[in-house]
């Protein structure tokens, strides 16, 4: 009988070993593991932005006024935590052989964050429609796009009927626990010499230009 007693006690003080060692080493965490889907930090998001389909529409980034980084175009920026890693790309764009009295004003921002702490997923999707439940002056159209990351959504403000030419369009995607948002926004005079493009065309340039942005982030590792 003190055989069974002492195997019973042996077995009960391994398994209060083991347990001090998950614990310690977090195998009791609840947290789960991130799915970044092999997506990786860059502290240039610019140099992995695909800017092809913009320039094959004549567009091409303005030349810098300084060289002081508040004047730099693009602007880049980026930062790891112990939560998020995020970076950020800002691109002022221009037509090419626009006329220099032409007003006018386009922007291109992307941001790409790794979640490393909570999966996006849940509020994702309620984050575009939210877009369509906005009680302003300004309304706005969001549509699923398919055969991008996990899930895809195209914002694109709807036409006021104003005197003035622009367009805003937001394209949002979820690949795991990344997510990348592209944001085309633009404004042009009425008198401009220039025809700035559609919201339907601004859609299909972002939604390219990110596939193959996205691509090149899978291949960043952290540099």
């Amino acid at each position: 009988m003190s055989g069974w007693l002492w195997a019973i006690g042996g077995a009960v003080a391994a398994s209060a070993i083991w347990g001090s060692v998950l614990f310690a080493t977090g195998g009791f965490s609840s947290e789960p593991s991130p799915d970044l889907a092999g997506y990786g930090y860059t502290s240039d998001l610019c140099a992995d932005t695909s800017m092809t389909p913009f320039e094959n529409a004549d567009f091409k980034a303005k030349a810098s006024t300084g060289t002081a980084s508040k004047n730099t175009n693009p602007q880049h920026s980026g930062a790891q935590q112990a939560s998020l890693d995020t970076m950020w790309c800002n691109v002022s764009l221009e037509k090419e052989n626009a006329s220099s009295s032409d007003y006018s004003s386009t922007w291109l921002y992307n941001t790409a964050t790794l979640h490393k702490k909570t999966d996006p997923a849940p509020e994702f999707a309620d984050g575009y429609r939210s877009y369509e439940k906005q009680d302003t002056s300004v309304g706005y159209r969001v549509e699923a796009v398919p055969g991008l990351g996990d899930e895809a959504f195209l914002v694109t403000r709807k036409d006021d009927g104003s005197t003035s030419s622009g367009s805003y369009v937001i394209l949002g995607v979820r690949d795991g626990w990344m997510t990348y948002q592209s944001t085309w926004s633009s404004y042009a005079s009425s008198r401009s010499s220039t025809k700035p493009p559609t919201s339907d065309e601004v859609a299909t340039m972002l939604k390219t230009s990110a596939t193959e942005t996205l691509k090149r982030l899978q291949n960043s590792r952290s540099r």
